[in-house]
């Protein structure tokens, strides 16, 4: 029995598949399937019920799952500690991000962290909200960096960063400069995210507890990006929300109009989200550390 064989056990443990668990780890899955059957043939015993759709643990499965998940855990924490002496001058960090924070804010954050930590290969994914909690959930990634936070099984949140969202309007709109009741949002084209999204979560959230039932607004279109609705905006075909560091330049430029919501507080927050509990990752810890230095978006310089 060794350590490899023991983290391909834990890792087809939790995902419950050996092909991600062999995505996971770098492996090819046949090398994953060597790795497990090693272990069994160690132990003499039979590790896991294999069917069409997943894998599950047997009775000794259960058995060693917390052992070897502690096992490991010791492991990886002597194995990146010795980093942490050396100074972090060596390790991955993977990072997952909406993109408001992927696109504008976390850029500059890791070209920072790169420049006290040049050791550090740092990989950056942007994706819809959705998508980094699966990644952060699934392992795939070792921090998330989202626009809500949800109450998913496993995941800690650390509230990082505020944001505004800005009702946006084609130029020339009779709501540009003005605010309105937020009523007058129901006889008007909303352009929106896609569902899972940070943002469009965030608006939903804000518009019920103001009293507007969301399912009543006229949605002229779904899209998938952020700049996908500014363009759509832009083109005259409805108004939207989106974060205020998004459409700052067209603002500028006076290719959108910007109308506000009597009396409503469109502030939202950033949160880092990661596993728990997850293995130590130094490298994670810092960059969370790092992180906390910057209070406000203004802060974030390069």
């Amino acid at each position: 029995m060794n350590f490899k064989q023991l983290e391909a056990f834990v890792r087809v443990a939790e995902l419950q598949s050996f092909t991600r668990a062999a995505r996971q780890l770098y492996m090819s899955q046949p090398a994953i399937s060597f790795q497990i059957k090693a272990l069994e043939e160690d132990l003499q015993v039979t590790l896991f019920q294999r069917n069409e759709k997943k894998v599950t643990l047997t009775e000794a499965g259960r058995l060693l799952y917390p052992e070897a998940k502690q096992m490991l855990g010791h492991f990886e924490r002597i194995r990146t500690g010795l980093e942490a002496l050396r100074g972090l001058k060596v390790g991955r960090l993977v990072i997952g991000a909406s993109t408001i924070p992927g696109e504008y804010l976390l850029p500059a954050c890791v070209g920072l962290y790169r420049q006290k930590y040049p050791g550090i290969r740092v990989s950056l994914r942007i994706a819809g909200s959705g998508d980094v909690l699966r990644w952060v959930q699934e392992r795939e990634i070792d921090l998330g960096v989202v626009g809500t936070a949800s109450g998913a099984d496993n995941l800690e949140f650390i509230r990082w960063l505020s944001d505004e969202l800005v009702l946006i309007v084609p130029p020339g709109h009779v709501w540009s400069g003005k605010s309105i009741n937020i009523d007058q949002l129901l006889g008007e084209k909303l352009i929106v995210r896609e569902e899972g999204s940070g943002t469009r979560r965030t608006v939903e959230q804000i518009l019920s507890r103001n009293g507007l039932a969301v399912e009543k607004l006229a949605v002229e279109m779904e899209l998938g990006s952020t700049r996908a609705v500014i363009s759509a905006v832009e083109a005259g075909l409805g108004v939207g929300f989106v974060s205020r560091l998004a459409a700052a330049n067209a603002l500028a430029a006076g290719k959108l109009g910007e109308a506000g919501l009597k009396g409503i507080d469109l502030t939202r927050n950033f949160f880092l989200t990661r596993y728990s509990p997850g293995l130590v990752n130094y490298a994670a810890d810092a960059f969370i550390d790092f992180l906390g230095r910057f209070s406000a978006i203004g802060d974030i310089k390069e």
